[in-house]
């Protein structure tokens, strides 16, 4: 199915999302994330539990970090421009693609799959729209925490930088995203850099309420969105990325559909959360295994990229009446035997049966524990937790984010 909605449309919806109802409900306004586990993590914090001690304290530490980093823009570009040449437009080169050695000038570049070429992280986007999420996150988690508006005020200076600053905000486009060189052809596959948006985008929610995020900005910050959206929507980019079957299809969808309840466009955030359920059927089979991430050479990795994103888009679809956490497609998978099938070898990822050519991070499936405890209450996720490191389980972020100490179990 394809999307198609104009832009008077999407300007319809968010005028009728009101500032009122955005405030309504209990929790903050977030989408991706659950807000009743974020109104219990502030309790624990603010109670000084154990439970959530060494990770509030990290996070602490950095958003510390973030305040005292510089700021992030599209603009910071020195030696690289996009074709356009304007540095307003987001540019980054895909970053598993290479010079051919085979060629006197190395062009056109050559595909070596899980494998980093370091010219993509260089004086390019990727690495800031990384760090522009990771920081938003940071700060306004620590402080919705906290309250501490020291949290919310580089929050927010981030965020009018990157999206709103006439000088340094970006172009609400993707054209010139993970461009591979010697291939002149604009690539769909580059949305999803600005996954991160998600980040951005709850991030919001958690300073509404702060002195340093003001209705200005609010309504500043929809109207980008609101373009940006229209640009995912109709752009053939963003109509290659939507029928991508594997992670970066669901990436997309995640993606536009964060954007479309921030935007208060629910009728397309309601119709990617349910093309999810085909998308389930298809990526996901009745062992739980993933058959497009296991053809990777990070073949865990990307099994359990493609389960986050599909649990934000289940996130998502709570708020809308769309039930993915416990759907099961016709086909025999569901989101909940991928993330069984992960948790086999969480312990031990050394087992996995497919190809990994490089270590897989804890903290990359830690969550998807934590959450899955949330959604179903089985004690064989917390078992699984409790035979990783201590301390790394105990510091990360995902203790915050869906808290093991859980009210009223």
């Amino acid at each position: 199915m394809r999307i198609q909605i104009s832009l008077a449309a999407i300007a319809i919806a968010v005028s009728l999302a009101s500032p009122a109802a955005a405030q309504s409900g209990a929790g903050p306004r977030v989408f991706a994330l659950r807000p009743e586990a974020l109104v219990q993590a502030r309790a624990l914090v603010r109670a000084h539990d154990p439970s959530v001690a060494a990770a509030y304290a990290k996070l602490v530490r950095d958003a510390d970090k973030a305040i005292a980093a510089p700021l992030v823009a599209v603009t910071d570009k020195h030696t690289l421009l996009p074709p356009s040449g304007d540095k307003h437009d987001y540019y980054s080169l895909s970053p598993y693609w290479w010079p051919d050695s085979t060629k006197p000038n190395g062009l056109p570049y050559v595909r070596h799959d899980g494998v980093t070429n370091p010219e993509s992280k260089h004086d390019l986007d990727q690495p800031r729209v990384a760090e522009l999420g990771e920081h938003v996150q940071a700060l306004a988690l620590a402080y919705y925490l906290s309250g501490d508006e020291r949290f919310a005020a580089r929050a927010a200076q981030q965020l009018r930088t990157w999206f709103l600053d006439s000088a340094t905000k970006m172009n609400p486009n993707l054209r010139y995203a993970q461009i591979v060189r010697g291939n002149p052809k604009e690539r769909g596959s580059g949305i999803i850099d600005t996954r991160w948006f998600i980040e951005v985008i709850d991030g919001i929610g958690l300073i509404q309420g702060s002195h340093a995020w003001t209705a200005a900005d609010q309504s500043e910050m929809k109207q980008w969105f609101t373009a940006y959206e229209h640009w995912l929507l109709s752009s053939p980019n963003g109509q290659h990325e939507h029928d991508a079957k594997n992670n970066h299809g669901s990436w997309y969808a995640a993606q536009t559909a964060t954007i479309a309840m921030f935007v208060g466009d629910t009728e397309t955030a309601r119709t990617l959360v349910n093309e999810a359920k085909a998308r389930i059927g298809w990526q996901i089979t009745p062992a739980g295994e993933q058959p497009l991430e296991l053809e990777r050479t990070r073949s865990m990795h990307y099994s359990a990229f493609n389960v986050e994103a599909l649990s934000r888009l289940a996130e998502i679809g709570r708020q809308l009446g769309v039930d993915l956490w416990r759907y099961e497609a016709p086909e025999g998978g569901s989101l909940k035997k991928a993330i069984d099938h992960l948790a086999k070898y969480m312990v031990d990822p050394r087992q996995w049966p497919g190809k990994q050519i490089d270590r897989v991070s804890p903290d990359l499936v830690i969550i998807h524990l934590r959450r899955a405890n949330w959604v179903y209450g089985d004690p064989a996720y917390a078992a699984v937790l409790s035979q990783l490191p201590a301390k790394v389980v105990a510091s990360d972020r995902s203790a915050l984010l869906y808290p093991d100490k859980v009210a009223g179990r």
